[in-house]
């Protein structure tokens, strides 16, 4: 069956044509590889019935195994104006699927862009992955799933399990709110130009209520002081919180990369009912 993405200009020379160097001050990475586009698409599921927000497109490669995978509708996010004229050759090949957004991501409220079911599928800027994440992540309900491309170190900290190196606030938050899995690697030689680490291709689907009860500002508060002295015992990096470490059956000894998100959340339970919220 002939799709209408055949019929697109191969991507490089989309490059060439419309002069879409990648810069390094916008974190782009540009991915050809249509084989490893497809994979992205089919990873995040079925989306006939959803609309997918894509940050970053670029010059289109996600973008087109998006709309051939049959996604209901496409919004792509784009903040680099080269980009833009490149990606409207693709909204005519699929017309009234596709909506282009010139803007900055970060500032960009997605539910405001559809009604829901949403998902989030991108290969993100690595300037501004943890930022954007932590952005979306303070409003899970939006989204259906997120499947986002990182750097390997953030993939590793996303997922990281308490006495590892790479455990630490991302990891508690994210897996706080989300249930958080590796899928697969995509090596540096699948960009253009190449990067210097290895990238990872990471799906968050958000939980129907947060794995232990708790206020995200006050979570935020608690591990920033926790993990900004992981080294420190509990007792000396909490100790302006004044916790009863033994009315909640913690020991004061421990560190901060040894306590499980549930405790980390009865910590800031403890420390809301205590009324005591230091800038931390």
């Amino acid at each position: 069956m002939t799709r209408l993405s055949d019929h697109l200009p191969p991507l490089r020379d989309v490059i060439n044509r419309f002069g879409l160097r990648a810069k390094k001050s916008l974190g782009q990475n540009f991915l050809l590889d249509l084989n490893l586009t497809r994979k992205i698409a089919n990873t995040a599921g079925r989306l006939k019935e959803t609309t997918v927000i894509e940050v970053g497109p670029g010059p289109g490669g996600l973008t087109r195994a998006l709309l051939s995978s049959g996604a209901q509708r496409v919004i792509a996010i784009e903040h680099d104006p080269r980009c833009i004229e490149a990606l409207s050759e693709i909204s005519q090949a699929y017309p009234n699927t596709l909506q282009i957004i010139e803007a900055d991501a970060l500032k960009v409220d997605i539910a405001a862009l559809c009604p829901a079911p949403r998902q989030i599928i991108a290969n993100l800027p690595y300037n501004i992955a943890t930022p954007l994440l932590i952005k979306w992540l303070r409003k899970t309900e939006d989204f259906e799933k997120l499947t986002l491309m990182f750097q390997k170190e953030v993939a590793d900290r996303l997922t990281a399990k308490p006495r590892s190196k790479a455990y630490g606030r991302l990891s508690i938050i994210a897996q706080w709110l989300c249930h958080v899995e590796q899928e697969f690697d995509l090596s540096k030689e699948a960009f253009t130009p190449p990067p210097k680490v290895t990238s990872t291709i990471v799906t968050l689907t958000p939980r129907r209520q947060p794995l232990a009860p708790a206020k995200w500002e006050i979570l935020e508060k608690v591990t920033a002081a926790a993990f900004g002295q992981r080294r420190k015992m509990l007792r000396a990096s909490l100790k302006a919180y004044n916790l009863d470490f033994v009315a909640m059956d913690l020991n004061e000894t421990a560190r901060a990369e040894e306590l499980t998100v549930e405790m980390f959340c009865a910590i800031a339970r403890a420390v809301e009912n205590n009324r005591l919220l230091p800038d931390a």
